[in-house]
C-alpha cells in the first residue's frame, strides 16, 4: 500500500539521494575499487536501510492490528495509480542505490547486483510488514510493481550503459482532498503523497540518445504522462453509503520534458540540484487524451 509510506519514503529519498549525488559529485567516484569505501557503502546502506524500517514500524505499523500473514488483491484499487507510484519509488531507489556503489569503484556488474536492488530489497520489506498487519495485507501486483521499477533501471544499464528512459513525477492540489481529506490529506504536503487523483507520474525518452542524427539539444526529452481522476475510494465502491457518485476516469498525456542531468554546466553545485530535482516532470505544453473520448491542449500541465 503505497499511499501509507510515501511521505516517510520521500524523506528517505531525499536523504540517500543527496548522500548519493553528493558522493558523485563532489568527490570523484574511484576509478578501481576502494575497499574502504565500498565497505563504507554496504554499511552505510544497512544502517539506512535498517533505520528506516524500524521508524517505519514504530511511526505507522505500531497503531494498527496485528494477524498471521496474508496476502491481498489490490490490484483494481485507484485505478493503478498506486501500483506505478510503487514502480517510481523502485526505480529511483535503484538510481540511488547504483550511484552511491559507483563512488566506490565497484564493477558495474556489482553496481546492478548490490547496489540497483536496494530499491527491490527495501520495499518489499516494507510489503511483509503488510503482510502482518491486519489492516494491509501482501499484495503480489506491489512486488511486481517494484520489479517493473528495478528492472527498468537495471534492463537499460545492460542494453544502453545510460538511462535513456527516466520515470518522472508530478502533481497539482484537487478538490477531492477537501472531501474526503482523512483519506487524502489535509495539507499540501499530505495530499502530495495521498491525493492520487493529483499525481501524475511519466516515462521520459532523451531524444538525442535514440536518435543521434538528428542532433536534438542534449537536455531535450518527450514524456507519456499517466493519471487518473474523479477517486474518492480505491474501488468504485461507496464507504459508509458516502461517495456513491465518483465520477472516475483515465488520463493519457503527451508532452516534452527537460532532462537536467543533460543540461552543461561546469558547476558541482548545480550538478547536484540538476540531478536531485530530475525525478520532477518540467511543466510545459501538455495534449491530453482521457477515457471520456476527449482530448485536451494544457499550455503548461503540472
Amino acid at each position: 500500500m503505497i499511499h501509507k509510506i510515501k511521505l516517510f519514503l520521500l524523506l528517505f529519498f531525499i536523504g540517500i539521494s543527496g548522500f548519493g549525488q553528493q558522493l558523485n559529485t563532489f568527490l570523484k567516484p574511484s576509478d578501481t575499487l576502494n575497499i574502504k569505501r565500498r565497505n563504507a557503502v554496504v554499511v552505510s546502506e544497512t544502517a539506512l536501510g535498517a533505520s528506516a524500517l524500524i521508524g517505519l514500524n514504530a511511526l505507522w505499523y505500531k497503531d494498527y492490528d496485528r494477524s498471521k500473514f496474508h496476502t491481498i488483491n489490490d490490484l483494481d484499487e485507484w485505478m493503478q495509480m498506486d501500483k506505478i507510484g510503487h514502480a517510481f519509488s523502485s526505480y529511483q531507489l535503484a538510481r540511488v542505490g547504483a550511484d552511491v556503489f559507483n563512488w566506490s569503484g565497484v564493477s558495474k556488474k556489482d553496481q546492478l547486483i548490490y547496489g540497483a536492488t536496494f530499491g527491490f530489497t527495501f520495499l518489499s520489506a516494507v510489503e511483509i510488514f503488510d503482510g502482518f498487519s491486519k489492516e494491509w495485507g501482501f499484495s503480489w501486483s506491489d512486488i511486481g510493481a517494484n520489479a517493473l521499477g528495478t528492472g527498468l533501471y537495471i534492463g537499460q544499464e545492460l542494453l544502453w550503459e545510460e538511462q535513456r528512459l527516466q520515470l518522472k513525477y508530478s502533481f497539482h492540489q484537487t478538490p477531492y482532498a477537501a472531501m474526503r481529506p482523512e483519506r487524502l490529506g489535509n495539507s499540501f504536503i499530505e495530499q502530495m503523497f495521498k491525493d492520487y487523483n493529483g499525481q501524475t507520474y511519466w516515462l521520459s525518452a532523451n531524444l538525442d540518445a535514440f536518435f543521434k542524427e538528428a542532433n536534438f539539444p542534449k537536455w531535450l526529452n518527450i514524456a507519456i504522462g499517466y493519471s487518473a481522476n474523479g477517486m474518492l475510494t480505491g474501488e468504485n465502491e461507496p464507504v459508509n453509503n458516502m461517495f456513491t457518485s465518483q465520477d472516475r476516469y483515465r488520463q493519457f498525456y503527451l508532452s516534452f520534458d527537460v532532462n537536467l542531468t543533460n543540461i552543461n554546466t561546469k558547476s558541482r553545485v548545480l550538478k547536484t540540484i540538476f540531478s536531485v530535482l530530475n525525478v520532477i516532470k518540467v511543466p510545459l505544453p501538455t495534449i491530453e487524451f482521457n477515457s471520456k473520448n476527449k482530448a485536451v491542449f494544457h499550455l503548461l500541465l503540472h
